[in-house]
C-alpha cells in the first residue's frame, strides 16, 4: 500500500492547516491524513519542526539513516510550507490559508498563539466555518493553563505512572509517546466530531485537548474510582490477585496472559486444558471465593504448572478448549503476530527515504471509505510553492518577493 489515496477515503475533500510541533498536536493531523483529508503543516524556514531533529530517545535511537521516526510518523501525508509567522507579510499568508480551509491546530503555549495573534477569536473572523484545535499540556484554564510539557509530564500529572508496576515499586514511566498519542487520538476525535456537528449547524467552533485530558481520560475507571471510592486502584501484584486473570512465565521463558471465566464450564475446561481435571473439584478451588481465598497458593502451584511447557503449546492447549488466553509479546513479536498481519494492523508502504517497509496500519476497518495509512512525511518547504499557488492563489512573482524576503522558503 503506498502513500496515494486510494478510492474514496472518509475525509476526501477536507483541508486542515497545522501550525504546531512534535506529536500531541500534529499526530491528530496525521491520523485525520490517514483518513483522506488534505494536511497542509508549517514550518519555520531553516529549522522547521523540531521533532525533525529527534534522533535519539535517551539512549535509544528513533532514526533510519539519520532521518527521525518521530518525524516520519508524526507528519505522514502532510504537505510542507516553510513561512515566517513573525514577518507580518507571512502572518498574513497564514490567514489566506486559514480562509481556504476547514480545520486549524496549534499546540503551541496560549501566551505564544495570543502574541501571533493566531486565537480562534483572529481565525474566526476570517472563516466563521473553521473548526479551530488547540492542544496543551494541561488545559486552557487554571494556574497552569500557559505550562508547557511533553508525554512524561502528561504520565506523571494524571496518576498514569501508578497504573503499571508492583504495589512495592516506585512510579514506572511507560515506554516515550504514550500519552503523546492518546492526546493525538482525542484530539482527531473531537475535530471530528466538530466537523459533524458544522455538517448540521453550519458553525465553526474551538476545541480544546490537554495531555492531562486525554490521560485521565484514558484511566476513566482508575479516575471514576477516585472520585467515587475516595481510593486508588491497586496495582497488580502478580502473586497475590486473581489466579485466573494473571500472567506466567512458560519453559521457553516467554510469558502468556489469561482471563478466565469464573462460569462452571469456563473453569471445567481450563482444569482440563492444564491436565489437572482433578482441580474442578478441588475444595480448595472449587469456587470463586475459594480460589481467591487460597490465590497466592493457586497462583504458586499454576506458576510450577506452565513453567514445564513452552509458551506456544500451552497457548494451542488452552485454545483448544477455548480459555482465552494472548502471548504476551514484545513490540518486535507484537508486529509478526499472524492476527495483526492478518487484519492489516501492520502494513506494507513504500518510503521514498526506506524504500519498502512495514508500518502501523489504521486501527478500524471501513467497509466503503477505507483509511490508507501510508507514511511518508516532506521535506522542510517541499510544497512552499504549490500551497502559495494552488491554494493562496499568489503569482509566481509574488511567490519570488516572498522568497527573497525571507518570508518563505523551499519556494526556489
Amino acid at each position: 500500500m503506498g502513500d496515494d489515496h486510494t478510492g474514496n477515503p472518509p475525509l476526501k475533500g477536507i483541508r486542515a492547516l497545522e501550525w504546531g510541533a512534535f506529536h500531541a498536536g500534529p499526530g491528530a493531523l496525521a491520523i485525520l491524513g490517514d483518513l483522506g483529508a488534505e494536511v497542509i503543516k508549517i514550518e519555520l524556514p531553516k529549522s522547521g519542526d523540531p521533532i525533525r531533529m529527534l534522533v535519539r530517545f535517551g539512549n535509544f535511537p528513533v532514526a533510519k539513516d539519520g532521518h527521525s521516526l518521530f518525524y516520519e510518523g508524526t507528519n505522514r501525508h502532510k504537505k510542507s510550507i516553510a513561512l515566517d509567522m513573525s514577518k507580518e507579510s507571512g502572518r498574513q499568508i497564514a490567514y489566506r490559508l486559514v480562509s481556504k480551509c476547514d480545520i486549524f491546530m496549534t499546540n503551541f503555549r496560549i501566551n505564544a498563539v495570543e502574541n501571533m495573534r493566531m486565537t480562534y477569536a483572529d481565525l474566526k473572523k476570517i472563516n466563521p466555518r473553521l473548526i479551530y484545535a488547540s492542544v496543551s499540556a494541561f488545559g486552557s484554564k487554571g494556574p497552569e493553563r500557559n505550562a508547557g510539557g511533553f508525554d512524561f509530564l502528561g504520565q506523571a500529572k494524571s496518576g498514569f505512572m501508578y497504573c503499571a508496576g508492583e504495589p512495592d515499586m516506585p512510579p514506572l514511566i511507560a515506554q516515550f509517546g504514550l500519552i503523546d498519542q492518546i492526546t493525538a487520538i482525542t484530539a482527531s476525535h473531537a475535530i471530528l466530531t466538530a466537523l459533524y456537528a458544522r455538517e448540521r449547524t453550519g458553525l465553526g467552533q474551538e476545541v480544546k485537548v490537554s495531555l492531562l485530558s486525554s490521560a485521565m481520560f484514558l484511566q476513566y475507571f482508575n479516575v471514576l474510582n477516585a472520585l467515587i471510592l475516595e481510593a486508588d486502584v491497586p496495582r497488580h501484584q502478580r502473586k497475590s490477585t486473581d489466579p485466573l486473570r494473571n500472567f506466567y512465565q512458560c519453559q521457553d521463558g516467554k510469558w502468556l496472559c489469561m482471563t478466565v471465566a469464573h462460569h462452571p464450564t469456563a473453569w471445567r475446561n481450563f482444569c482440563l486444558a492444564i491436565g489437572h481435571p482433578e482441580l474442578e473439584h478441588d475444595a480448595r478451588f472449587e469456587n470463586r471465593d475459594k480460589r481467591f481465598e487460597n490465590r497466592e497458593d493457586f497462583i504458586a502451584f499454576l506458576d510450577t504448572v506452565f513453567i514445564t511447557r513452552p509458551r506456544d503449546e500451552w497457548l494451542r492447549l488452552l485454545a483448544e478448549r477455548d480459555v482465552f488466553c494472548s502471548p504476551v509479546n514484545t513490540a518486535l513479536e507484537s508486529v509478526k503476530d499472524p492476527q495483526a498481519t492478518a487484519n492489516d494492523y501492520v502494513i506494507d508502504t513504500t518510503h521514498r527515504l526506506f524504500g519498502n517497509i512495514k508500518v502501523p496500519g489504521y486501527p478500524v476497518e471501513f467497509s466503503g471509505t477505507p483509511a490508507n495509512p501510508g507514511f511518508t512525511a516532506p521535506k522542510l518547504g517541499e510544497h512552499t510553492r504549490e500551497i502559495l499557488r494552488d491554494i493562496g492563489g499568489y503569482s509566481d512573482a509574488e511567490i519570488d518577493r516572498f522568497q527573497r524576503e525571507g518570508v518563505v522558503d523551499g519556494a526556489g
